[in-house]
């Protein structure tokens, strides 16, 4: 095939976002409380701020670190890596001073863009040398002259742009590395499979170094919508955009529906317009998704994704408003290839949990530095999610739990998410999470903690519930109750059994 041919084909993130504002260069790109900035102005800002990094020697392929709540910056740091060619290192500002190191040191960054509360954690750590958001970036960004080589140094779509790091469960994170492609195949998967418009915005609150706002955010901006800052769960100040705007997909993450379901309750602002709200249906208590669809007269995404795939591969399925789901099983992405295979390979026959393997346009491009994991977990030309799925007769997929956390008790397999479903199914259970005890008869006995509503259910009453669903086997040995916001959650709202592990000694049981 001829070089021009190849070329022709090739497109990066920037090159697609500059065409998006010769369209609409006066539509508003961002909103960031008081600070509004139209499709022209963020141009502008953008190319500045790539003049800015040229002129400090930044070349394609370095890393710049960003140290940052959600904030309108953020959003331009990673347009202007995209037109140099620059990889976007978004640094995670929750993590233990330690656990930071690990990820400053990983990628080993040639600049760090931090914001000035955050400066001091960053010093603490590492001595990259630092551009500092506020006056020190604005000074900077109005000397800037204009440099002929943005938007020309990106000549293949697989180049990296972001680095998202892994929350993981008992290991220090790993860096995701999200190309081009995976991010410009991302943004056509969003608008095909959730039949957004061009012009639907979106809420990014989630914090930007999690997917879901960064991959989103990025999305809005290459179909033309408006993207809302917002730093974290505010929910008044969601409810109130909400009502400004008409957004397309209104993340909810496990954790946080009820915070925002007692702000709608008391402040059922109209509702400009939502295509689909919620993520991740399988760990939000059923009647939770039924109160915020029917709050909101919109669908919940029944789906199932990761940092690593993007959207896919879960995505296809949504809950109707006002529905308690009975079923959460969901229908394959139509831009994704799946398989459920065994410890082997093979893929497993219908009815039998097998490991979720996954390719497609929008995967990643494998963890920085981390050579054996990536040939551990890309092995046979797919990505190998250590999620386990079950696959109906009739072609959906069920979630069974995560393949690495098993509890064996007499011989038994028990999936946490199994309980977990059940526990979840009282309308006064909260949120819940099964953990493995040693047992000294049976090896592992599954425990359950519990968060409910003022008045909710005895342990009896749940351990009979249990009862009515589960085998023997699998009812939990105890239920321990906790407050809800002493779940120890991930980035993206999971919650972290490794660490509810660690209390198992330090709590009293109830049962």
């Amino acid at each position: 095939m001829l070089p021009e041919v190849m070329r022709a084909g090739r497109a990066d993130l920037y090159s697609i976002f500059r065409t998006r504002v010769r369209n609409c260069a006066e539509a508003l790109a961002v909103e960031d409380g008081s600070n509004r900035l139209t499709y022209a102005e963020l141009h502008d800002r953008v190319d500045r701020l790539a003049s800015v990094f040229l002129a400090r020697g930044i070349a394609p392929g370095d890393r710049i670190a960003i140290l940052s709540h959600n904030r309108a910056e953020y959003l331009e740091l990673q347009l202007a890596a995209a037109g140099i060619g620059a990889i976007v290192a978004c640094l995670n500002w929750r993590l233990a001073p330690d656990e930071l190191r690990h990820c400053v040191e990983l990628v080993e960054p040639v600049l760090a863009v931090v914001e000035p509360d955050l400066k001091a954690a960053y010093r603490d750590i590492a001595s990259t040398p630092c551009l500092e958001i506020g006056p020190k970036l604005e000074a900077a960004l109005a000397g800037a002259r204009p440099d002929a080589r943005v938007g020309t140094l990106v000549d293949d779509p697989e180049a990296g742009l972001t680095i998202l790091y892994t929350s993981g469960t008992t290991g220090l994170p790993k860096g995701a590395l999200i190309s081009h492609r995976a991010h410009i195949a991302r943004s056509m998967v969003f608008a095909a499979q959730l039949a957004l418009d061009p012009s639907d915005g979106f809420i990014a609150w989630a914090p930007m170094f999690h997917m879901a706002s960064t991959d989103h955010a990025l999305a809005t901006l290459l179909r033309g919508g408006t993207v809302v800052m917002v730093d974290g769960l505010q929910s008044a100040v969601i409810n109130a955009a909400l009502s400004r705007h008409k957004i397309g997909w209104f993340v909810m993450m496990p954790g946080t529906l009820e915070a925002f379901i007692a702000e709608r309750r008391s402040n059922p602002l109209p509702v400009k317009g939502i295509k689909v709200c919620g993520a991740m249906a399988d760990l939000v208590p059923p009647h939770q998704i039924a109160e915020l669809t029917g709050l909101l007269d919109t669908p919940y995404l029944n789906s199932f994704g990761a940092t690593e795939t993007g959207l896919p591969p879960g995505t296809a399925d949504l809950i109707a408003p006002g529905v308690v789901p009975q079923t959460l099983s969901k229908r394959v992405s139509a831009f994704c290839e799946v398989r459920l295979v065994d410890p082997d390979g093979e893929e497993v026959p219908v009815g039998t949990p097998g490991e979720m393997a996954v390719r497609g346009p929008t995967l990643f491009s494998g963890y920085w530095n981390a050579d054996d994991t990536n040939a551990r977990d890309f092995r046979n030309g797919f990505f190998h999610m250590g999620d386990l799925f079950r696959r109906n007769s009739d072609g959906t997929i069920d979630f069974v739990d995560r393949a690495k956390y098993l509890i064996k008790t007499g011989g038994e397999n028990v999936y946490p998410a199994e309980i977990e479903r059940v526990l979840l199914a009282h309308p006064c259970v909260v949120d819940a999470a099964v953990v493995r005890a040693f047992d000294a008869k049976w090896g592992e006995s599954p425990v359950a903690f519990v968060a409910c509503d003022d008045g909710g259910p005895q342990a009896q009453e749940l351990i009979q519930l249990c009862r009515e669903y589960l085998a023997g086997y699998k009812r939990p040995r105890e239920i321990r109750f906790i407050p809800f916001d002493d779940f120890p959650r991930s980035t993206s709202g999971k919650v972290q059994r490794h660490l509810l592990e660690a209390r198992l000694n330090d709590e009293e049981p109830c049962t």
